[in-house]
Order: structure tokens, then sequence, then C-alpha cells
């Protein structure tokens, strides 16, 4: 009944959770707001907005205004620009032309706001995905953890959650994904410790994905 595949971005599809964590954990200290690199990790997939907030009341005592959300979010994403593009993740390549030579729909369902998102995708993995099988923040009202990013995901596929697999890194990924219904495999590929991932709702965890390149017919098409 296998339909589609759902992939989260960063840290799925490119390696580029350290300069994520780097640029947050850097940029807020010049806020007053101190967010340690695993922090980083444990609130990937969040917005931007909630991860400011959930630091601006730790140490505010309130929500960051709109303004202060825009200098921070734009401080840390000029911190981020001055960092080595981020690569392809090891071995997604391959499962990404397993998983098309299948037939199965790609779809990535990820909490970024960039406008030139398809533009970076295509340059390293092109046609695999397309626009229209593509979930941002711009499509949805709440990030991670929260369903509805992967519950968009199905329903720009037109398919049911029994008709489709996710891989997500990230705990609050895991946890939006497992709310939507859908079997999630958690591949590994930051500090966390496995259990996290499991505590979060994971189906599967996997240590990579050139891991689950290597075994995708045994572990999810048989």
């Amino acid at each position: 009944m296998l339909k589609a595949i759902l992939f989260d971005m960063d840290g799925v599809l490119f390696d580029s959770m350290p300069n994520h964590s780097y640029a947050w954990s850097h940029a807020m200290t010049d806020f007053g707001l101190k967010m340690e690199p695993e922090e980083v990790y444990m609130n990937e997939g969040r917005t931007g907005k909630g991860t400011i907030n959930i630091l601006s009341n730790r140490y505010w005592g309130r929500d960051a205004t709109d303004e202060e959300v825009e200098r921070i979010y734009e401080a840390k994403s000029a911190l981020f620009n001055t960092l080595p593009e981020a690569q392809p993740m090891p071995g997604a390549m391959e499962l990404l032309n397993k998983v098309r030579a299948r037939g199965l729909m790609r779809v990535i369902v990820t909490g970024s706001a960039t406008h030139a998102l398809l533009d970076r995708v295509n340059a390293a993995y092109p046609g695999i995905f397309s626009k229209e099988l593509m979930v941002t923040a711009f499509d949805v009202k709440h990030g991670k953890p929260n369903p509805e990013p992967y519950l968009m995901g199905l329903k720009k596929a037109g398919i049911s959650a029994d008709e489709a697999i996710v891989v997500e890194n990230a705990p609050l990924g895991v946890q939006a994904a497992h709310a939507a219904g859908i079997f999630t495999i958690a591949v590994n590929t930051g500090p966390l410790k496995d259990e996290v991932l499991k505590e979060a709702g994971a189906d599967l965890v996997l240590p990579s994905m050139q891991y689950l390149a290597d075994h995708l017919e045994e572990i999810v098409i048989g």
C-alpha cells in the first residue's frame, strides 16, 4: 500500500544541522539569550518564532515582540549564511534514486521559510522533487511538533497516513509525524541519543541515511 515517502530536509537531505546549531547558539548571545547547541537539535523543526519565544520566556519572562523576533531571526540567518554551504547527506541520493525507481512519490516536509528552497533542492537532487509535493513554513499555521505539516504533506500527495512513511531526524519532527498517524523512521544524524527519538514516537531508529539506503527494501518495501 506504500505510495509515498515524506522527507524532512535539514539533517535528512542536507547535513545542515551543525550550521544551524552554530548560528542559533551564537546569534542568541548577542541578545542576552543563551542556547546550547544540543538544544538546537531538540528544537529542530520548530518555527523560528517558536524557538525564539522559548528563550525569551526563559530569560525575559515574556514572548518576544514581532520586531524582536525579526531582528533575532535576521541575525541568525546572517550568521548562517556566512558558513560553508551544507552538503547533501551521505546516502540520501542513493536512497532517493531507489525510491524513485519504485515509483513512490517523494514529498518534502520542512519548517524552512526560504523562498529559494526548490532551487537548492533541485541543485542537489535534480529531478527528484517538485514544488507541488513540498510543504514549507509558508503552507501551515502550526509548525512541528504539531501534525499539521505532515497532514498537509499527505493532502498534497492525495494519500492517507497508512500509504506513507516519514523519514525524520529530530524529536519534534518525529512527534509531528507520529501524531499524524504515519509510520516514522528516525535517522539519527545528530548528537542525540536514540532513546530521545524513540520516546518522541519513532517506529524505527536507524544510524544514518546510508544505512536506510542500503537496507530500504528489507525495511520498508519488502
